[in-house]
């Protein structure tokens, strides 16, 4: 099992802090055996899965199994039944705190339904995300582009192995998990939409473009996005724009949040496909996006990308009060400034761009512009806030 330190302690530390702390995450993503861990070294906790039918049967009447419980009380699965968010509430008011409430999901939390509505005040949110550079080290980075941060595909033996176990991880999503989560969409069309999607990955959203191949309204498509954004299998990047003389893109860019998945729904199985495949920029610059996320520790709400039509663009912006950080993915060894760059850092007053690349050094480029390898941000590149 590879420690995941720094989730551990998140939690932990908002287990003090709060009644009710939700770990929400893709499915397989490490949510339950996080949960354990918090378990063991907490010194025991009650534990239901819902996905278990005797727990099931044991929350039949949910306030008789729950009020007597002290210390934590883990509950996983908790979008099978939204209807106890409202006994959580009850129980997360009483004096003193008796017991304490992790609950895990495997959708956002806009999918955990009445989350929000029942337990405001009270609740918590931890996004657990696939592996990371800083959990499995950099040497094993072009292992993890290719295989994705889904544990069970990044430590099988064989890139063989990897692939055919994302090909079943992928079928059981849209077959079992969208119908369960109520949305009553044929997985057929489904494969195919997150397919297409996998081919426009890093590319801006084009609703009407994706409408016309579907035989279907503008509306439709969208939503079909969001249940894949939802279930957090996809990353909807939003656009920055402000009232600036350029005319800037308006729509969201779209990614597959997980690169080993990508690979999976583009046919690609091992490293050689994917160093000749077409999609091999975008793909390289979506699995820096996610790291350097990561890395800054920024909450999504303030994380961008910004285009002008004129073609000036930041692949990646972060913005901190009134403070605005780009980023440029580049997938080379000798990045270099561009027009483009200059254009960006003028027109939206960056305090710095960074140029994030594939090679081994970090140096500065120009005033403002520096280049850091991915391989090195635990070392070069600061949590901004």
């Amino acid at each position: 099992m590879i420690p995941r330190s720094r989730h551990l302690a998140a939690v932990q530390g908002l287990l003090r802090r709060h009644p009710v702390v939700a770990i929400v995450g893709a499915r397989q993503v490490g949510k339950t055996t996080l949960a354990m861990e918090l378990a063991r070294v907490s010194g025991g906790a009650a534990r239901f899965d819902l996905e278990d039918p005797r727990d099931l049967a044991r929350l039949e009447d949910p306030m008789l199994a729950l009020e007597p419980l002290r210390g934590l009380v883990i509950i996983d699965e908790i979008q099978r039944r939204p209807d106890l968010f409202p006994i959580l509430r009850v129980l997360a008011d009483r004096p003193g705190r008796p017991a304490t409430f992790l609950i895990l999901g495997s959708a956002s939390p806009d999918l955990i339904r009445g989350a929000s509505e029942s337990l405001a005040g009270r609740i918590v949110y931890h996004e657990l995300t696939g592996l990371r550079l800083d959990e499995v080290g950099a040497p094993q980075r072009d292992r993890l582009w290719l295989r994705g941060g889904l544990p069970r595909a990044f430590t099988a033996e064989t890139d063989a192995e990897s692939f055919e176990w994302l090909r079943a991880f992928a079928a059981a999503l849209l077959e079992r998990d969208v119908p369960q989560l109520g949305f009553r969409m044929p997985s057929v069309t489904m494969r195919r939409f997150w397919t297409m999607l996998a081919h426009y990955h890093g590319q801006i959203w084009n609703a009407s473009e994706f409408a016309r191949a579907f035989g279907v309204s503008d509306t439709t498509v969208r939503r079909y996005l969001d249940v894949l954004a939802g279930m957090m299998v996809v990353r909807i990047l939003p656009p920055w724009h402000e009232n600036i003389s350029k005319r800037q893109v308006r729509s969201p860019k779209v990614y597959i949040a997980d690169t080993g998945l990508l690979h999976c729904l583009l046919s690609i199985e091992n490293m050689e496909q994917l160093l000749s495949h077409p999609k091999v920029g975008a793909s390289w610059e979506g699995f820096a996006i996610e790291e350097v996320a990561r890395r800054l520790r920024v909450i999504r709400e303030r994380q961008w990308f910004w285009a002008a039509h004129s073609g000036a663009e930041v692949d990646f912006l972060i913005t901190y009060g009134t403070e605005r950080w780009g980023f440029e993915m580049k997938r080379t060894s000798a990045p270099r400034v561009t027009p483009s760059m200059r254009n960006a850092l003028e027109i939206l007053g960056l305090r710095e761009l960074i140029v994030i690349h594939a090679g081994s050094e970090s140096f500065p480029l120009a005033p403002k512009i520096r280049a850091v390898a991915l391989s090195r941000i635990e070392e070069d590149l600061q949590p901004i806030g």
